[in-house]
C-alpha cells in the first residue's frame, strides 16, 4: 500500500490498556508452553497494529511540523508512550518468568530474554510523568530546530537547506553562510541551554528514582546494551585517541594541501576539494531512479526491496520550509515496509541517504519477514553497520550520481568516514562527562566541550565565530538531546564498516556475503558474536584500531602512487 494511502487512527490508550489486560490475563492461564507463545503471536499481531499507526503518525508530523491535525498527535502520544512502555514491561515480565520460560526462550532466543531483563532494570511505573516530560522537551528541541528561518540572498531558508551553502566551493560563501547559520544558534542559545539543562536534571531523576547513581547506568539499559559496558566503551574511546586521532589529522592535513590553505578554518570542515565537494547529478527523481537500477543491479535481495520501496512510495525525501531537519528510517509493521525521511540539499549526502539510509530499510524489509518479532529489535550498533556498510558496497555504481567525479566521491567518503570516528567519540565523552556531572552550568558544558574538541580535532580553528568557540557546536547535534548516549553507536558501526570496505576490495562478493549474513541475522544473536560469526574485528579488542589505521594507511598510499 502506498504510504499516501495507509489509513490513519489514532490510538486510544484505554484500548490498549484493556488489550495488554486481556493478553496478559491470557498468558498467565496458559497450562503450557505452546499455549503462551499462542498468546504471544496474538500480542506480535496487537502491537503491529498498535506501532504502525504511532509511526504514520510520527512520519506525518515530521514531514510538515506545521500540520495542526498531526501536532496535536505528537503531543498525545509524547502524553500516552511511557504509559504503553509501561504496560510492555509489565507483559514482558509475565514472560521473564514464565515457568514456561525454556520454552519460550528456545522460541524467541536468549537475546530476547536478556533484552527483557534490560527493560526491566530501565522502567518503573513510577517514572511516567518525568517520561512525558521528557518527551515534550525533546518535542520542543526538535520544533525550535524545525523553526529556524535564515534569510539567504532573497530566500529563507531551514538548517538543511543551508548545507549546500556551508559546502560551497567559494570560500567566502562559506564564510557567509555560517555566519548566518550560527546566527541562528546564537540567538536561540539560550532556550537551547535550557532545554539541555532540562533535560539532564530530567535524566537524572529518572536514574536516581531507580536507585542509580546517574544517568549512565540507566542510559546504557535505555540503549539496550546487552553484551557490553561503560569499561569496554572507554577502552574503545581511549584507542581512538591513541591510534586514530593522529591518522584523522594526517587527513585534515592532506586535505590543507589539497584545498591549497595555509591554515584549515572551521568553514573548511566538510570540504574536501578547491573545485568543490562532488554533488550528484540529476533531479531528486532522477537520484531515485539511478538508486533503483543500483539496488536491481547490487543482488536479487537489493532488486526485491527497492522496487518494494519504490511502488509503494516509501520515500519522503524532498527538503521542505516546514520539514523537520535530518533523516532516518523508520518501519510500518503491518504493511512490513520500511520508510525513508530525509531531505534533500543538493548535496551528495542526497545519494548518502539513498545508501546510508537504504542499508537500514534493507535490513528491516528482510528482518520484517521474520515471524519472531524479537528478531528485529537490532541494537542500534548493529543497524549502523547495515547502513554504513551499504554506503561501501554501493560504490561501484556511484558513476550514476557522480559522474566524471566518481572517484573523488569515492575517496571523499573513505576519508569523511575515518575523520567522522573522532567526533563521533568525541560526543559520546561528552555525554559521559554531563551525566556524570548533572549540576554543571552551561559555562561549564561549554568549556568541556571545546576542550574536548581540542583532544579530538586539534586541527579545529574557529578564528572569529564566537558561538562555537565557546564550544556551542554541539548544540546542534540533535541525538545529544533526544537520544542520549546513541552516538557512540555510530562510531562503533563505521569501524566495522570500513573492516567491510577493506574487504570488499580484496573480494567484494565475499564481503557482501558476510554483509548479507550479517542483516540476516538481525538479532537473534549479540553483536559481539555475531561480529565473530561474520568475521568482523569487535571494536573493542585492544588493538583493533590499530589495525584499522595500519590497513587505511596502506590503501591511501596505494591510491597516491596509482
Amino acid at each position: 500500500m502506498r504510504f499516501s494511502e495507509m489509513p490513519y487512527e489514532r490510538i486510544c490508550f484505554e484500548e490498549i490498556e484493556a488489550e495488554f489486560n486481556t493478553l496478559m490475563k491470557e498468558f498467565n492461564d496458559a497450562k503450557s508452553g505452546e499455549e503462551q507463545f499462542e498468546v504471544h503471536k496474538k500480542q506480535y499481531e496487537f502491537s503491529d497494529k498498535m506501532n504502525t499507526y504511532i509511526t504514520i503518525a510520527q512520519i506525518r508530523h515530521d514531514i510538515d511540523t506545521k500540520d495542526d491535525f498531526y501536532d496535536k498527535e505528537q503531543a498525545y502520544y509524547d502524553e500516552i508512550m511511557p504509559k504503553i512502555s509501561n504496560l510492555s514491561v509489565q507483559y514482558g515480565k509475565l514472560m521473564y518468568h514464565s515457568p514456561y520460560r525454556a520454552y519460550l526462550e528456545e522460541k524467541i532466543g536468549k537475546v530476547a530474554f536478556k533484552n527483557i531483563e534490560i527493560s526491566l532494570k530501565a522502567f518503573d511505573e513510577k517514572l511516567i510523568p518525568l517520561m512525558q516530560e521528557e518527551n515534550a522537551l525533546t518535542t520542543e528541541y526538535d520544533k525550535l530546530l524545525a523553526s529556524a528561518e535564515i534569510p539567504w540572498d532573497g530566500e529563507i531558508l531551514n538548517l538543511s537547506l543551508m548545507r549546500k551553502h556551508l559546502t560551497s566551493d567559494n570560500r567566502d560563501t562559506r564564510r557567509r553562510a555560517y555566519v548566518a547559520y550560527t546566527e541562528f544558534f546564537a540567538v536561540n542559545a539560550d532556550k537551547l541551554d535550557d532545554i539541555y539543562d532540562k533535560l539532564v536534571k530530567n535524566r537524572t531523576k529518572q536514574a536516581n528514582e531507580l536507585g542509580y547513581e546517574n544517568y549512565l547506568e540507566l542510559g546504557y539499559y535505555r540503549m539496550n546494551r546487552n553484551c557490553y559496558d561503560k569499561t569496554m566503551i572507554e577502552n574503545y574511546r581511549n584507542q581512538v585517541k591513541k591510534d586514530f586521532v593522529p591518522f584523522a589529522e594526517k587527513l585534515h592535513e592532506d586535505r590543507r594541501k589539497r584545498l591549497g590553505l595555509e591554515k584549515l578554518s572551521y568553514i573548511d570542515e566538510g570540504v574536501n576539494f578547491a573545485n568543490g565537494n562532488p554533488t550528484p547529478i540529476g533531479t531528486p527523481e532522477e537520484i531515485l531512479a539511478n538508486g533503483q537500477k543500483m539496488y536491481r543491479e547490487l543482488s536479487p535481495e537489493t532488486k526485491e526491496f527497492f522496487d518494494f520501496m519504490t511502488e509503494n512510495e516509501l520515500f519522503d525525501v524532498l527538503g521542505r520550509k516546514t520539514k523537520r531537519p535530518g533523516g532516518y528510517m523508520t518501519f510500518l509493521p503491518l504493511y512490513n515496509a520500511p520508510f525513508i525521511f530525509a531531505n534533500f540539499n543538493g548535496t551528495s549526502g542526497d545519494v548518502d541517504v539513498i545508501t546510508h539510509e537504504c542499508g537500514h530499510a534493507f535490513q528491516g524489509y528482510l528482518s520484517g519477514k521474520d515471524p519472531i518479532r524479537e528478531h528485529a529489535e537490532i541494537t542500534m550498533e548493529t543497524a549502523e553497520i547495515h547502513s554504513m556498510s551499504m554506503e561501501f558496497f554501493t560504490e561501484p555504481w556511484m558513476n550514476l550520481f557522480f559522474g566524471d567525479r566518481t572517484q573523488d566521491y569515492i575517496s571523499m567518503h573513505l576519508e569523511d568516514a575515518a575523520a567522522f570516528i573522532p567526533y563521533g567519540t568525541m560526543v559520546d565523552e561528552f555525554q559521559h562527562i554531563v551525566y556524570e556531572n548533572p549540576d554543571m552550568t552551561k559555562e561549564e558544558r561549554h568549556a568541556t566541550w571545546r576542550k574536548l574538541e581540542k583532544e579530538y580535532k586539534p586541527h579545529l580553528d574557529y578564528e572569529d565565530n564566537a558561538f562555537f568557540e565557546k564550544g556551542g557546536f554541539w548544540q546542534k547535534q540533535h541525538h545529544i538531546y533526544d537520544f542520549p548516549l546513541y552516538y557512540i553507536d555510530y562510531c562503533l558501526a563505521q569501524t566495522c564498516a570500513i573492516q567491510y570496505k577493506v574487504r570488499m576490495d580484496e573480494n567484494y562478493e565475499s564481503a557482501f556475503e558476510s554483509y548479507l549474513k550479517l542483516c540476516k541475522l538481525s538479532a537473534s544473536d549479540f553483536f559481539t558474536n555475531m561480529l565473530k560469526e561474520v568475521g568482523l574485528d569487535s571494536p573493542f579488542e585492544t588493538g583493533c584500531m590499530k589495525k584499522i589505521v595500519e590497513k587505511l594507511t596502506n590503501k591511501m598510499n596505494e591510491r597516491m602512487m596509482r
